[in-house]
């Protein structure tokens, strides 16, 4: 068989020269195509203060590139490193044009105008084999530092050399007193750090002529331990600028040893041992990512501001055939008849085009009609919304009170589905059950429809164990009792439902004291068996212990004039304490619980 012809060698060239480069624009349209033609990769940064490069390709071409270069006024010096590889190490050929070509953001370090003294590698061996009182300061980044360093070299410790000014402050006073060589990879860098580190008071600085990559062209590896971290795909090259087994983490861009690699924490294009984090660590960083994006969304709520609103009125079946007005007396009870004739006055109800409707208009089930809210300024809520679990199928979280769920009535942007809406845009967030505007506790929600599918079912089955905490008036005969009394469909006065012995919807909710106050209230706690609308609280209100602060079930078996509290207003003692459900994708039961509100000390409760 014929001999394979061997790949030709790939030389790297890393090049910089601070010089006045004018006319960048058209430079580096000239580049690009040049370097194209010549099968060059990598990438050339272009500053009016100078030029920087890492270009990988065939000798003759690169030498085309470098004398292409050295004809530009001001880079007729220019004096790249070279090494060698067995293959390109670059993707694609890139030519930028800067603000900087190495983005330090420090005015007044101009190295065209100014640089400190340079001290050769073979001086530097020198010093170093003659045991003087140097300090060698490292100006690289923490991950470039991972692979190597000089040996006993002062880490200047930061994740960009915008940092380096700051660290820089932080170094002990006694050392500006001392004698310092900066380096870094190819000596750009302690071109600003080292007049950086004189204007700010230190007196012996030099800077390594061509970096660690010259060093080790010139002398080898001596006082030098590991590999030198470089910006391509090679990753690292070791003392003799030979390519070296490292790699870099696709995640955090950390070099990686060999070592590193057998870590258990290395997984390809996912984690390394230095950027590895736990599934707990990580769900916590999200959720505190959410929260400050709760924050800002409702500092100040979304409803706060004037706005147009279309709410939309959904014919039922039992207004089949009715006019409007009558449908809308039907299914807005709580608005009085008078206040309704002047909307329609006002073109303020409208068909689904958004026409004018008239109030004789008859009606048909299933229609569509929208009342238009003009300069709607919703009613303060407490949105302090906190997230206890995110993972990518479900978030469980604690819901304030009062805080409606769902848009209705007066409130619209200021209720848990919107705020959820926009936080976690583009995704659709699905509360899995619901719980009262002024009930305070957990709550499940599905983060895609496909999940909202698999957790829902699971309450409408009663699979779902969920504990509430009420304080309720007056003390009950038994310590432990049931309510298995029927509840309502239809709604009344404030949305309130009611114990419909005929006509209702089987209810049961198991109770419990924990503990009798000696104001004559009791603290209980509550298991709702089925989930009707209102039950804990029906419930109870119809045994005849209303729960504290409810504004709808008042003692006496009256209904009150309120749906919604007020934000400053005494709190309805009714909270979602505990929750176990059945996570939809591992089906490992889960159980949550919160904090206690300040109203339900569980102090003292009997067991």
């Amino acid at each position: 068989m014929p001999e394979t012809a061997p790949s030709p060698v790939i030389t790297n060239i890393a090049a910089y020269q601070f010089a006045t480069l004018t006319d960048l624009k058209s430079l580096r349209e000239h580049l690009v195509a040049q370097c194209k033609a010549w099968g060059l990769k990598g990438t050339i940064l272009l500053s009016t203060e100078g030029i920087n490069l890492f270009v990988a390709g065939l000798r003759p071409e690169i030498d085309l590139l470098l004398a292409e270069l050295r004809a530009l006024p001001g880079l007729e010096t220019l004096t790249p490193k070279f090494s060698e590889s067995a293959h390109q190490p670059f993707r694609r050929m890139l030519v930028r044009i800067k603000k900087e070509i190495i983005a330090f953001g420090v005015e007044g370090i101009e190295p065209a105008k100014y640089t400190s003294p340079r001290i050769e590698a073979k001086t530097l061996k020198q010093w170093l084999d003659e045991g003087r009182p140097i300090t060698l300061l490292d100006t690289r980044n923490d991950y470039e530092v991972k692979l190597g360093t000089f040996k006993n070299a002062h880490i200047i410790g930061v994740d960009s050399f915008r940092d380096f000014p700051e660290a820089v402050r932080r170094l002990p006073e006694e050392l500006k007193q001392q004698p310092i060589v900066t380096f870094c990879t190819g000596g750009i860098r302690c071109e600003k750090a080292a007049p950086f580190m004189e204007r700010e008071g230190f007196q012996q600085v030099w800077q390594l002529e061509g970096g660690i990559l010259k060093y080790f062209e010139e002398v080898g590896g001596a006082h030098y331990d590991g590999d030198c971290f470089v910006f391509d795909q090679r990753v690292g090259v070791d003392p003799g600028l030979a390519e070296t087994d490292s790699v870099q983490c696709f995640m955090c861009q950390s070099p990686l040893t060999d070592e590193d690699q057998k870590d258990p924490r290395f997984v390809e294009h996912v984690s390394c041992p230095y950027c590895f984090k736990t599934t707990e660590q990580k769900m916590q960083e999200n959720i505190a990512s959410r929260h400050a994006a709760i924050h800002a969304l409702t500092h100040p709520l979304p409803g706060s501001a004037p706005y147009d609103h279309q709410q939309p009125l959904n014919v039922p079946r039992a207004c089949d055939g009715l006019t409007l007005l009558e449908t809308l007396v039907t299914i807005l009870p709580h608005v009085p008849q008078e206040e309704l004739l002047q909307r329609f006055a006002n073109q303020r109800i409208l068909d689904k085009d958004e026409r004018p409707v008239a109030p004789t208009q008859i009606v048909g089930a299933g229609e569509r009609y929208l009342r238009l809210l003009p300069g709607l300024v919703e009613p303060e809520v407490n949105a302090d919304i906190r997230l206890l679990h995110e993972d990518e199928a479900i978030v469980v979280l604690e819901k304030p009170a009062p805080l409606p769920m769902h848009p209705g009535g007066r409130f619209n942007r200021n209720t848990l589905h919107y705020i959820l809406g926009e936080v976690y845009e583009p995704q659709k967030p699905r509360p899995c059950h619901r719980l009262d505007a002024n009930t305070t506790g957990l709550i499940v929600v599905a983060r895609t429809r496909h999940f909202a599918g698999l957790v829902q079912p699971q309450f409408s089955r009663g699979e779902v164990e969920k504990v509430y905490l009420a304080r309720i008036q007056g003390h009950p005969e038994s310590d432990t009792f049931i309510s298995d009394a029927p509840i309502s469909d239809v709604p009344g006065a404030m949305g309130s439902r009611e114990v419909d012995e005929e006509n209702g919807r089987e209810a049961r909710t198991e109770f419990r004291v924990l503990r009798r106050e000696a104001d004559g209230t009791a603290l209980v706690e509550a298991r709702p068996i089925t989930g009707r609308t209102n039950q804990i609280r029906i419930h109870l209100w119809q045994l005849g212990h209303p729960i504290v602060g409810d504004p709808v079930y008042l003692p006496g078996q009256t209904v009150g004039d309120t749906q919604t509290l007020d934000i400053a207003a005494s709190p309805m003692c009714l909270h979602a304490w505990q929750i176990s459900f059945i996570h939809p994708l591992n089906q490992e039961r889960m159980k949550f619980a919160t904090a206690l509100p300040a109203w339900a000390s569980l102090e003292g409760a009997q067991p």
